[in-house]
Order: C-alpha cells, then structure tokens, then sequence
C-alpha cells in the first residue's frame, strides 16, 4: 500500500514562498507520476502540477511561472516549490501517487494579503 505523507503548509504573505514536501513510502517510487492538487474552500479540487515517471511536468496555467514540482528518488519525496504566492493560492495541498492510486492527508498552506 502506498502512503504519501505531505508536510510544508503553513501562513505567509503574498509574495512569499513556501516548499511543500511528499513522502513516498511503499511503493516502487522512481516509475511512479506524483501530482499536487489543491482545495480552496468553496471551490473544486484541482490539479496544480505533475511529474511524470519520465521526468515531464505540466502545471495549471494558474500557477505557471510561479510554482515548481521536483523529485529527488534518494529520499522519496517529492517537492511543490511556490514562489510569488497569491492570495487566491490559499487551500489544502494534496499529493497523489498514479500508480498507487492513493492519496496524502493534506496540507493547509495560508496566503494573507
């Protein structure tokens, strides 16, 4: 069973950053894609970056520019940079394992304008 762990979230101002890290455990890690999604409250849940087993990334328009996704197979994880956040960046980060079908516990992360 996969379990992804995701730690990071937290309150900043607009304009600053945060790193939002996955942990991946249980599965065969470097094939796998892991995506980033997030919740605003009111809103539907939607995908804010991917990274595919191959090395590919996409991201919403919404965040392009702005946010990176990173992997770094030696500890399993894989990393959400946001930089220039925004207020309407405020949500719950989630990560999500493809192949495992499974998802992290979320984190809160807070833009104050």
């Amino acid at each position: 069973q996969v379990r992804l762990v995701e730690s990071g979230g937290g309150l900043v101002q607009a304009g600053g950053s945060l790193r939002l890290s996955c942990a991946v455990s249980g599965s065969t890690f470097a094939p796998d894609s892991i995506t980033w999604h997030r919740r605003a409250p009111g809103k539907a849940r939607e995908m804010v970056a991917m990274l595919m087993s191959g090395g590919g990334t996409n991201y919403a328009d919404s965040v392009k520019g702005r946010f990176t996704i990173s992997r770094d197979n030696a500890v399993n994880t894989v990393y959400l940079q946001m930089d220039n956040l925004k207020p309407e960046d405020t949500a719950v980060y989630y990560c999500y394992s493809v192949l495992g079908n499974s998802w992290g516990q979320g984190t809160q992360v807070t833009v104050s304008s």
